[in-house]
């Protein structure tokens, strides 16, 4: 399966798994609360799991992540690496719960050809767990084999791997029925929802699988939106910024489906109501004139004096000096002479 091909998705959903997320049962706890914590990629190197296959278990929920009291990243608990070592199996069955594969190995899985296994997963049969970009940027999408032998040990499941599609199905994917990309939003929805411990962070969930025009037609204030955008989740796009490796990430990762839109809209409304409840977004406090406040609460406010002229440069405060003609000694003298010139 080349994949490389992201089409609208159509109305209809034929999947037989569901991909409505949940929300998490339990509130994440901070990284002081649950002793020693690891940082990724050391409890990648205690689990001998590569970097990208701890994100995954993360990302599934076989691992519990926690809350960064510095300010980071998520991290560990070293008991959870304890956990999953203590389990029977490990690293084995660890890694059996998170093997993703590409087309061809999950056509073998299920015993069909490649050509009929991308039939079925556009019709949404089976849901992507993750997704890349090749060096001919032609999206791979892969898929969890747990979830594929289920599917194959499922006898509903038998005319989908061995009888002919229906005919209105041939003829939607001759139209460009896609449903992958539809299907990996929606449990890339859920995983976002587990991560997230806050309000603010719920809402902003379902905010980062729609077109910013969307939001903006729901969050009109410019205060609130700001404060959503900075709850964002990371969006790990496949290249520089207006690429056309990141255009193309950005296509698969913004709904463009009437009712799943509305639907994303709906949950966006929901959340946006439960975290105004919580904590109302910041505003930005200017100061007012003295008389402007003065004004709101009725009280009068007493206008400044004028005082006098300030004094000249270069002139010392103080007392006047006295004079000659001013002072007591130099008046007594002045009047006596005036006294002897008279006649």
């Amino acid at each position: 399966m080349s994949g490389d091909t992201i089409t609208r998705s159509a109305p209809h959903r034929t999947t037989t798994e569901p991909v409505t997320p949940t929300t998490p049962s339990t509130t994440p706890t901070p990284a002081g609360a649950t002793g020693r914590t690891l940082a990724p990629s050391r409890a990648a190197r205690e689990l001998g799991l590569k970097r990208s296959e701890l994100d995954l278990a993360v990302h599934l929920g076989c691992l519990r992540t926690v809350v960064d009291d510095g300010g980071g990243g998520r991290r560990i608990p070293q008991t959870e690496i304890g956990r999953l070592r203590a389990e029977e199996g490990f690293p084995e069955a660890l890694r059996e719960r998170i093997e993703a594969v590409g087309s061809r190995t999950a056509a073998e899985i299920l015993g069909v050809s490649a050509s009929r296994f991308m039939r079925l997963a556009r019709l949404g049969l089976v849901t992507p767990v993750k997704f890349y970009l090749n060096r001919y940027r032609a999206v791979v999408w892969l898929y969890l084999a747990v979830e594929l032998r289920q599917f194959a040990a499922d006898e509903k499941n038998a005319p989908w791997l061995t009888g002919r599609i229906p005919e209105e199905l041939r003829h939607r994917l001759t139209a460009g029925l896609d449903l992958r990309p539809r299907n990996w939003r929606g449990r890339h929805l859920g995983f976002l929802l587990r991560q997230a411990d806050d309000p603010w962070k719920r809402a902003a969930a379902p905010a980062s699988l729609l077109d910013p025009l969307q939001v903006a037609q729901i969050v009109q204030d410019p205060y609130e939106r700001a404060h959503l955008n900075s709850h964002l989740p990371a969006r790990a796009d496949h290249g520089p910024p207006d690429s056309p490796a990141a255009q193309i990430t950005a296509r698969i990762m913004t709904a463009d489906d009437p009712d799943e839109i509305e639907w994303l809209r709906t949950d966006l409304r929901q959340s946006l109501a439960e975290a105004r409840a919580h904590r109302l977004a910041p505003r930005s406090r200017r100061k007012l004139p003295a008389a402007t406040a003065a004004d709101r609460h009725g009280t009068p406010v007493a206008t400044a004096r004028s005082g006098p002229h300030p004094r000249k440069a270069g002139r010392r405060p103080g007392k006047r000096r006295p004079t000659t003609a001013t002072a007591p000694e130099g008046r007594s003298r002045l009047l006596g002479w005036l006294r002897r010139g008279k006649p």
